[in-house]
């Protein structure tokens, strides 16, 4: 998350790691938040593409409420049937065949590290290497920290870990030629849309080679779809659209609308790399959790919300095309469905905090990139909402910096 510019003072007794804005929300329904004040905001945002449902939807709300009546946690060290039954859901959605079950996006990219290890430990590699990307963003654990693309997050922390070799996206000939007799590789691993480095989706076409080139090489394909899955393209999983399928995928975010819920979804060549020991949680896929997970992916379905998405999110793109496109100081508008980014061509953190002010929820990333990711049910008419009040903004800030 980048932190904006204007932000108010931290309390006093939570560690200081956020840039925070100076609101509090209190409450939501659908796309629309009130904070503390009473002051309302249309949610283009979405908790980080979080509220899959957005706010207060009647049936995650009446399922949510049944499940903390009956548990809301035991112990991996008993059988839980609601992790089958959402193991059998995302097995059948992205045609792979296990599931490991976590709580946040960074386990799950912390829990595909290791799998990626401990497969070319079971090959003889004794210092197996990952092929990650730059402007990549895993997580913020040492180990995802390491495979992240941006020095200004890694800061501080070093030393890093090795065993990452870092090519461009959407490259393939730097792909071969950065592994390029290399025994010691074992997985390419990217995001199919990268969220926090600056909405980059990566092209169907390089996806396929990638997918070719990892089955050639006997390489684990592993694709984080922490941001951009769950829908938020308009196909379950984004990398959908290039019609492969990769060996591991670690899901989390979008995945539960807003109660923590991570996974590791793989393939046959990766399902049976863990056996019992090698890897574990003690919150993952506990009964709350994964009634959020079922009850998601079912209002989803019983909504139309992968078709709705794409839909929405096509008008949302052209409007912002027709408003803001012509600028010179719009460098691009690119995405898949609710998943957009706005690039212009000076930073822009500003806007966060000006959008607060003007009722709307965005945010920026990569310093020049406003990122759109709202609730899946944001409406046409909302989208427009958010055109209406976000284009001026932009309008503005260029031109108070001299780009006309």
């Amino acid at each position: 998350m980048s932190a904006p510019s204007n932000t108010s003072p931290s309390s006093p007794h939570v560690m200081p790691t956020y840039g925070r804005l100076p609101i509090a929300l209190s409450h939501g329904q659908g796309c629309r938040v009130w904070d503390t004040q009473g002051k309302g905001y249309l949610d283009a945002l979405g908790g980080i593409a979080v509220n899959t449902l957005g706010h207060g939807h009647p049936r995650l709300v009446s399922a949510l409420c049944d499940q903390v009546g009956k548990l809301i946690h035991t112990s991996n060290y008993y059988h839980i049937p609601l992790q089958e039954q959402l193991a059998a859901k995302l097995v059948q959605l992205s045609g792979m065949s296990n599931v490991f079950f976590c709580s946040t996006g960074l386990e799950a990219n912390e829990a595909a590290l290791k799998l990626a290890r401990k497969f070319g430990h079971n090959k003889g590699i004794d210092r197996p290497e990952i092929v990650v990307y730059e402007k990549a963003f895993h997580g913020r654990s040492i180990a995802t920290l390491s495979a992240t693309g941006n020095p200004k997050v890694q800061a501080g922390f070093e030393p890093l870990l090795e065993g990452f070799i870092r090519v461009p996206i959407n490259n393939i000939a730097a792909l071969e030629k950065a592994t390029a007799g290399n025994p010691n590789v074992v997985a390419v691993f990217f995001e199919a849309i990268q969220g926090e480095g600056g909405v980059n989706p990566m092209d169907a076409d390089y996806l396929k080679q990638v997918r070719q080139l990892c089955d050639q090489r006997d390489w684990l394909l592993m694709i984080d779809e922490v941001q951009c899955g769950m829908g938020r393209t308009g196909k379950w999983f984004a990398h959908q659209w290039a019609s492969i399928t990769p060996d591991v995928m670690p899901l989390a975010k979008g995945l539960g609308s807003g109660v923590p819920v991570g996974a590791v979804v793989a393939g046959p060549k990766a399902a049976n790399i863990f056996g019992a020991g090698n890897h574990g949680t003690t919150f993952g896929g506990n009964p709350l959790a994964m009634r959020a997970g079922v009850e998601t992916i079912r209002i989803m379905e019983e909504d139309g919300l992968l078709e709705h998405a794409a839909r929405v999110g096509e008008h949302l793109r052209a409007a912002l095309q027709r408003e803001l496109g012509s600028h010179q100081g719009v460098k691009d508008i690119r995405g898949k469905g609710l998943m957009l980014g706005v690039e212009l061509t000076v930073p822009c953190s500003e806007l966060m905090a000006r959008a607060v002010e003007a009722g709307l929820l965005i945010s920026v990333t990569a310093e020049t990139v406003i990122r759109l990711v709202p609730p899946l049910i944001l409406s046409k008419a909302e989208a427009d909402e958010v055109v209406a009040i976000l284009a001026p903004l932009v309008r503005a800030l260029l031109a108070e910096k001299g780009v006309t």
